[in-house]
């Protein structure tokens, strides 16, 4: 049975209950959660595993969709097998460390992931208007600042989290209502004055995505208009249908943190389970598609998928 420590200021676990109100369908939910978590898995390791091998893809857009494989990666490996053996043998229990741990990985690495994805509109906005200094301005050790730049970004961020959490005495019990060790549902079990920790979370959500959902905004500005100063309708066409990925990678990731976030103030009177699903598809949609949006969209990603699958069944 279950015991917690309660002479220290926290408890020694937590216990994740899953979707509040649906838990009758846990095994039937997990079946999507599990098909998208190994899509996730078998996409982006397919994708470093043919970057990491194939020598012409050692390119800027490569080495950056290199680090949003590897960030998806880690984002959802950090939660799904959890919520996997919820839904599974309802093991609820999370120590009081590895939820702060795992809430610290969750949130760091969707920071991470904003910022590769500004980086790769830099990336594009670069290829179309200045293709002449390409090789010049994105070089190998740009590309390295830029990777550590977005990592040291995330944990200066996020590092604050786990120790704002520990000074708390959580008397409204162990029972996290969600999927996983998310930062605002840990909060509403703590005693205490919680408003810094319900600013400082905002304040970081609302800089993150404004800012960084900004400047992708203003690369595009610069590129539609490069675009439309191209002489010929298929050169348009051709630099055009380079951003097709990187754009469905942008709303793949973005589109669920707005909806997420506009049903959470419009619709506060909806079932808690409502804004726990959207939460968990905002954790899932975009490791799932973003290997499916380049390996379909960009031709060198799809000639090297194919030719490895086909040398397999030779």
């Amino acid at each position: 049975m279950l015991t917690f420590n309660i002479t220290s200021t926290h408890p020694a676990a937590f216990l994740l209950m899953g979707i509040p109100g649906l838990e009758h369908l846990h095994i039937w939910i997990s079946i999507p959660f599990c098909s998208a978590y190994t899509l996730a898995l078998l996409g982006n390791c397919t994708l470093l595993f043919i970057i990491h091998v194939d020598a012409a893809l050692h390119e800027p857009m490569y080495l950056f969709l290199a680090m949003l494989a590897t960030i998806d990666l880690v984002l959802s490996s950090s939660t799904l097998p959890k919520m996997l053996a919820i839904f599974w043998f309802r093991d609820q229990a999370i120590n009081f460390h590895a939820c702060l741990t795992q809430m610290f990985f969750l949130h760091s690495f969707s920071i991470m992931e904003s910022a590769v994805l500004l980086a790769m509109a830099f990336d594009r906005y670069v290829a179309i208007c200045k293709p002449l200094h390409y090789t010049s301005v994105l070089t190998r050790p740009l590309i390295t600042k830029i990777g550590m730049a977005a990592m040291t970004r995330a944990v200066a961020l996020m590092t604050p989290l786990p120790f704002l959490l520990r000074r708390f005495h959580y008397c409204r019990g162990p029972e996290i209502a969600h999927c996983y060790c998310e930062h605002m549902a840990v909060v509403k079990l703590a005693c205490g004055d919680t408003r810094f920790n319900n600013i400082y979370g905002i304040a970081v959500a609302m800089f993150i995505v404004v800012l960084d959902l900004l400047f992708v905004i203003l690369s595009y500005i610069f590129i539609i208009q490069a675009v439309l100063q191209l002489a010929s309708q298929e050169a348009r066409y051709k630099a055009f249908g380079t951003c097709v990925s990187h754009i469905g990678a942008i709303l793949a990731f973005y589109t669920p943190v707005v909806i997420s976030s506009v049903m959470h103030r419009v619709a506060r009177r909806a079932s808690p389970h409502v804004h726990i699903l959207l939460a968990n598809f905002y954790l899932l949609f975009p490791p799932m598609v973003n290997p499916i949006i380049y390996g379909v969209k960009t031709k060198q990603i799809r000639e090297r998928v194919l030719g490895l699958f086909l040398r397999k069944n030779e």
